[in-house]
């Protein structure tokens, strides 16, 4: 990628980072849309935080690598599949966003599953699950996935013990078929404290544009903290293979989760350089004879910014 004639190629990045930072903006307004005390009290609980200037130039860094390993995940028909798990509220949401971004989303796309119909509930377990994997040249990031077994499922009692067990005893054996297929398994737990949970719940209830992430099941998950946590434990010492191993993201300083774990799965891949055609941009083509028609200004979006 080159920067146009007319820029030189200092202003060109700089130009570039402004927008950047303008699109990663929108992504943070939950700073801007707090009280006044929480944001307060937040800033206190992260005085060591990452400075922003230095969070988005890593951030972009990585996104510039993240689209080399999609060209290679194309070029090559790759096949790879990202599980995030964790708490509610641990940062999932967020790693996923910058992670897609900037990326194709015909490539790299995101799924996250609703709570399975009647319908589905009578299936194999995994069988819905298989529908959104991917083919040869594509990335699935899976916002929660079949581990929803071994964590709300069973601490909440959506699932019987035996259901749980047989769960236990095929997931390693589907992983590693998934493997044996071709697919990277790549699976991630965002780990995060009793105490920054409660605050970023705290911070969803009092923030209007984040009261929508707040379930009945979220607030229960304070209330079984313990609960999950013994669940939490045993996925780990039964899942945990060699074929696909968790890694464990720590939490509570978003910004450096998203770094570190956009870092890690980079290191994963062995992406390299594709070949690219050369791109010419052709001559417009000018028609003497075409005369533009005169639209209705009742079609234009009125211009209200």
């Amino acid at each position: 990628m080159f920067p146009p004639e007319d820029l030189p190629g200092r202003d060109w990045l700089e130009a570039e980072l402004a927008d950047s930072l303008d699109e990663e903006m929108e992504l943070e307004l939950e700073d801007a849309a707090l009280s006044r005390e929480i944001a307060r009290i937040y800033k206190d609980k992260h005085p060591d935080t990452i400075d922003r200037s230095t969070y988005f130039h890593a951030l972009i860094r990585l996104q510039a690598e993240l689209i080399k390993l999609q060209d290679w995940v194309q070029y090559h028909k790759e096949k790879v599949v990202v599980i995030f798990e964790g708490r509610d509220s641990a940062g999932k949401g967020g790693v996923i966003k910058r992670i897609t971004q900037r990326l194709n989303p015909r490539v790299v796309r995101a799924v996250a599953l609703p709570a399975p119909s009647d319908r589905e509930k009578s299936q194999w377990y995994f069988q819905r699950y298989v529908p959104h994997l991917p083919a040869g040249g594509e990335i699935v990031l899976l916002d929660r996935s079949w581990y929803n077994r071994a964590g709300v499922e069973r601490v909440m009692g959506f699932a019987s013990d035996s259901q749980v067990e047989e769960f236990f005893h095929d997931v390693p054996e589907f992983e590693r078929m998934l493997v044996r297929s071709g697919i990277r398994v790549i699976k991630y737990w965002f780990s995060i404290t009793d105490e920054e949970q409660q605050m970023r719940f705290l911070i969803r209830i009092h923030d209007p544009l984040k009261q929508w992430k707040l379930s009945p099941m979220d607030l229960q998950s304070r209330v079984r903290w313990e609960q999950y946590t013994k669940a939490k434990e045993e996925m780990f010492a039964r899942t945990n293979i060699s074929e696909a191993p968790w890694y464990i993201v720590e939490g509570n300083d978003k910004k450096r989760a998203r770094l570190n774990c956009i870092d890690h799965f980079l290191s994963l891949v062995p992406y390299g350089p594709v070949p690219h055609e050369e791109v010419h941009l052709p001559d417009r083509v000018f028609n003497p004879d075409y005369e533009r028609a005169v639209l209705p200004p009742e079609l234009y979006v009125p211009s209200k910014y």
